[in-house]
């Protein structure tokens, strides 16, 4: 059975009230929350910018050395790591944490791993990438399951805040590569990873001040362990990470754990993972047969926002590399870094995401369904790919310079296929969550990322073996065929998908 307006909500909470509208017709928490992803975002994606180019770079000029299609793979098998520690993310703050302890250890991680690769050594890289992983696993899938708390589950708002938290994360996105790129460009790769650090601690004072706002902010986890549980647990834990640290050095030491093979498991986890995700919580006793039936359609969602991003993260690793070595980094008459061009996709996204607020706002009941909103997504990622076949074709060499703004109509595209996508992805993960994995049906989702993550991690390493408009062509017909059967589907999804619409 859904929650209604009048249920309890998971934990024993009464549901949200109905008539906070403080931040912009929003929920105040709205703005706490927003206000930590916009440093979170400005850190992560800041670093993200410049992590490939700084893999790519030589040793001499302060970077690793690797070569191109390498570079994009660990970039990749970096992003899959963060997404799959997202399940352990939710499980926690679930049973243990709760989603606001969660939330604050994540970001503590997190500037803790910032600060680690500012530290200019290429061991202090591979530590501060590990904590970085653990803290966004902690934070992000429990972030976005506490905006879906501000709402009541038939709350018209809900998309549109979405929306806003959405632009908030933007913000971020466009901010972060401006300074990181310049300081990277200027000063060094490791000054631009420090602004990352200083930009996470902003986040987790304002997150700490803003805390009073916040729905679901207990103490206690939802689903808690009991006391015996929560002590085997928490053994466990403990033991199973110090036991994975010891073998994964051991292997390394003796030559078998190579980063190849590494890249290699993280894909093959990354696709055993979703599928065994989705096999528990159908069989579990704390699954309503109600809540049963909506995560079949779940299911295409997935796999809609598995092809997306398997086509947005590149934006941050292929087209990155294509920006810093076929791309004019000159917009009228003004020079900048191609890291830069990162920022473009932040600020398209800032630019539409209150202008697709305010128009689901104005529709209300009338809006698009969920899955035809994600299913236009789709299709705009994979044009955003297409459109690139143009200015890469038709060359003698690769030693061509194509005009700045391919790639910004390009992440233009792609900036408001990730709108649509995301915004109304996430909303409809929060209320297609069955209420005992609540928090972890959101990892569910990032588990998609997770995935798309993998699958590009093996795929990029054909971008120096190929052509340029084979390898963005080829990705994105695929794309903008996924996006059309998702259509195609769209009369069983309305269906299947209720309360969402």
């Amino acid at each position: 059975m859904s929650r209604s307006t009048v249920e309890t909500e998971p934990g024993g909470e009464p549901p949200p009230p109905g008539d906070d509208h403080a931040f912009f017709g929003q929920p105040r928490g709205l703005l706490t929350l927003s206000g930590l992803e916009v440093w979170e975002r400005f850190s992560f994606l800041g670093m993200q910018a410049i992590l490939v180019l700084y893999f790519a770079d030589t040793v001499a000029h302060g970077g690793m050395g690797m070569s191109s299609g390498t570079a994009a793979s660990v970039s990749a098998a970096y992003g899959t790591l963060v997404y799959l520690v997202s399940v352990a993310g939710g499980w926690l703050a679930d049973r243990m944490l709760g989603s606001y302890r969660a939330v604050l250890w994540g970001g503590i991680l997190i500037a803790c791993g910032h600060y680690s690769m500012a530290v200019p050594t290429a061991t202090m890289t591979w530590v501060g990438l590990g904590l970085i992983s653990a803290g966004t696993g902690l934070l992000k899938p429990n972030v976005a399951t506490m905006v879906g708390k501000l709402y009541r589950t038939d709350d018209d708002r809900r998309d549109a805040g979405f929306a806003l938290y959405y632009m908030a994360i933007n913000i971020g996105a466009f901010a972060g590569p401006l300074i990181t790129g310049w300081l990277g460009d200027h000063r060094g790769w490791h000054w631009g990873f420090s602004a990352a650090a200083v930009g996470m601690t902003f986040g987790l004072i304002q997150y700490v001040m803003g805390r009073r706002h916040l729905a679901g902010r207990k103490r206690a986890a939802e689903f808690a362990l009991a006391p015996d549980a929560m002590r085997r647990a928490v053994l466990l834990i403990v033991l199973g990470v110090l036991a994975a640290a010891v073998l994964a050095t051991l292997l390394a030491v003796v030559g078998y754990l190579t980063m190849d093979r590494f890249v290699d498991l993280l894909t093959l986890i990354s696709v055993i993972a979703p599928v065994v995700y989705f096999v528990v919580m159908f069989k579990s006793p704390r699954v309503t047969d109600a809540e049963r039936g909506r995560l079949r359609p779940y299911i295409v969602l997935f796999l809609a926002s598995t092809v997306f991003n398997f086509i947005l993260f590149q934006a941050y690793s292929t087209m990155m590399l294509l920006a810093a070595s076929n791309a004019e980094t000159t917009i009228l008459g003004y020079d900048f870094p191609a890291s830069w061009y990162a920022s473009a996709l932040g600020a398209f996204e800032v630019a539409l995401a209150p202008v697709v607020a305010a128009l689901w706002v104005r529709m209300g009941h009338r809006q698009p369904h969920a899955s035809n909103k994600i299913a236009i997504g789709v299709v705009l990622g994979g044009l955003s790919f297409l459109l690139m076949v143009l200015p890469t074709s038709g060359h003698s060499s690769d030693d061509y310079l194509m005009s700045a703004w391919w790639i910004v109509g390009s992440y233009f595209l792609l900036g408001l296929g990730d709108i649509l996508l995301e915004t109304s992805g996430m909303s409809a993960t929060t209320k297609l969550a069955p209420a005992a994995f609540t928090s972890q049906t959101m990892s569910l989702w990032f588990l998609s990322l997770a995935l798309a993550n993998g699958i590009q991690a093996q795929t990029v390493k054909l971008y120096d073996d190929v052509s340029k408009p084979a390898y963005f062509g080829v990705n994105g017909a695929i794309a903008v065929a996924a996006g059309l059967a998702v259509m195609a589907l769209a009369p069983w999804l309305r269906r299947t998908m209720h309360p969402v619409h």
